[in-house]
């Protein structure tokens, strides 16, 4: 019998690059794969699903139906904190997808196969993640094929990356994750986006569109720490203009109140929030990681919050795979 065990890092969601229907493209996902936190599933060839989480059962039938394959038993070696902005159901999903097919001595489809998992239909950021690690930007949907509803269960394709850099590997990122309400998710997530589309400014993504191209591609092919973590904060704050209305604020409560304490820190830049949040996270490099540490946890304290604190390299590959008989 074949183990087959997958391992993937979380990925930090700095922001779309348009949400109004007014423009051509919808969507458009930018962000970052991380070596940690990771998830870790094993599995192994079974007559039906097997696993002691519902969740992950639901992901395994997926994957036994998109492989046709009778079954699977799956075990969760680690988790990745669920609907915090690590973008732990796509990692979680495919993770389960491509340890499904390595059981069975078969080759995921993971960017094909992905909608069939339910991942994949607004942004192709945590896709790309998992394959290939680094600094992605993806394209996004033609506006044309959609409306303020979400599309119908896994009628979508996965938008394609278009760019993709490794980061320098002695920047490190901050991930403050707060002890706080989870960030949106499901339906609710999805009558959320429903409500920033209709009243998303155009002009915002006009003004989006010239920081990626001026500021952030350029920072990111260059390795330029400052000028990166610059154009990511600049980003992160016009997609929370966004979404004020709809989460209470450019960032989310409490996120809010970590970000303005970290930016005031001399060696983070690039703070914001991923996703819907909770999550904070900073940009700093090897030599400064533990006064940058040291200052996301006096953030935590001196906003009265419980939390944990996480500095992750960049990820420099995909998803890592292990097979042993």
């Amino acid at each position: 019998m074949t183990i087959a065990t997958v391992s993937a890092g979380a990925r930090l969601h700095i922001g779309f690059q348009n949400l109004s229907l007014a423009r051509r493209r919808l969507y458009g996902g930018i962000g970052v794969g991380l070596e940690e936190p990771r998830v870790t599933v094993t599995a192994t060839p079974a007559s039906d699903v097997e696993s002691d989480d519902q969740l992950v059962r639901t992901y395994a039938a997926r994957a036994a139906d998109a492989l046709d394959v009778p079954g699977v038993a799956v075990t969760v070696e680690e988790r990745l904190p669920r609907h915090i902005g690590l973008g732990s159901g796509t990692q979680l999903a495919l993770s389960v997808l491509a340890a499904t097919a390595h059981a069975y001595g078969l080759e995921p489809e993971v960017r094909e196969q992905a909608p069939e998992m339910g991942r994949g239909g607004r942004s192709g950021i945590g896709v790309a993640t998992f394959e290939d690690g680094g600094f992605v930007v993806d394209a996004g949907h033609p506006t044309n094929r959609f409306t303020t509803e979400p599309p119908t269960e896994g009628d979508w394709t996965v938008p394609p990356v278009v760019a993709r850099h490794a980061l320098p590997d002695d920047w490190r990122f901050l991930v403050v994750i707060p002890d706080s309400d989870p960030g949106r998710s499901g339906d609710d997530e999805d009558a959320s986006m429903r409500t920033v589309v209709e009243r998303a400014d155009p002009a915002v993504a006009d003004e989006i569109a010239g920081v990626i191209t001026r500021k952030l591609l350029p920072a990111a092919a260059e390795g330029r720490l400052e000028a990166f973590g610059e154009a990511t904060a600049e980003i992160g704050r016009k997609n929370g203009a966004w979404y004020a209305d709809a989460q209470g604020g450019v960032f989310r409560p409490p996120a809010g109140t970590l970000v303005e304490t970290l930016e005031a820190c001399p060696v983070c830049t690039g703070v914001g929030q991923s996703s819907w949040g909770p999550v904070v996270y900073a940009l700093t490099d090897r030599t400064h990681a533990d006064e940058a540490t040291a200052a996301a946890r006096d953030a935590l304290t001196d906003n009265d919050l419980e939390g944990d604190v996480v500095l992750s390299a960049p990820a420099s590959s995909g998803a890592s795979i292990h097979t042993e008989r």
